[in-house]
C-alpha cells in the first residue's frame, strides 16, 4: 500500500507541476527536504516565491483531496516555508498554494484545481513581504 500511496503522490505532483508550468510558473525545485520535512512543489510566478503541496486522491471515501490539508499540515507548511526562505535567501513575496489532484476509483483523471494563497502563516510567520 504505501508504494501505491507514493506512485499515486508522484502522479499528483507531475500533473500539479504541468499545471503550474502552463500558467507560467517557473518551477524552482520539487520534493525540497529540510529538517522539518518536504515542500512538494518550490515555484515563482513573477516576483512571488510560490510553496505548493499537492494532495491526491483517488475516489472521495476520504472527502476531497483538499480536505487533506489541515489545520496540523497548514501549520507544518509554514514552517517548511519559513526554513527555505532562510536557507535560500529570499527577500521578496511568499505565497502558499494548494492544488488538488482528483482521480475515480478507476485511476481517470476527473480534475486538478489549483487554489493560490489558500494557506496563511500570519500566526507563525510574518515577514513583511507576504503576499
Amino acid at each position: 500500500m504505501k508504494n501505491a500511496n507514493k506512485k499515486l503522490g508522484s502522479l499528483g505532483e507531475r500533473l500539479a507541476a504541468e499545471l503550474l508550468q502552463s500558467k507560467g510558473f517557473r518551477l524552482l525545485e520539487t520534493n525540497w527536504r529540510c529538517p522539518y520535512g518536504e515542500i512538494d512543489i518550490i515555484a515563482q510566478t513573477e516576483n512571488i516565491l510560490v510553496i505548493v503541496e499537492v494532495k491526491t486522491r483517488r475516489g472521495r471515501g476520504a472527502g476531497a483531496p483538499e480536505e487533506g490539508v489541515d489545520a496540523r499540515k497548514q501549520a507544518k507548511l509554514c514552517e517548511l516555508a519559513q526554513c527555505y526562505v532562510e536557507i535560500a535567501g529570499w527577500d521578496g513575496a511568499v505565497r502558499l498554494d494548494v492544488i488538488g489532484v482528483e482521480l475515480s476509483t478507476t485511476g481517470d483523471l476527473l480534475r486538478v484545481t489549483h487554489w493560490p494563497g489558500a494557506i496563511e502563516c500570519w500566526d507563525v510567520w510574518m515577514p513583511e513581504t507576504w503576499f
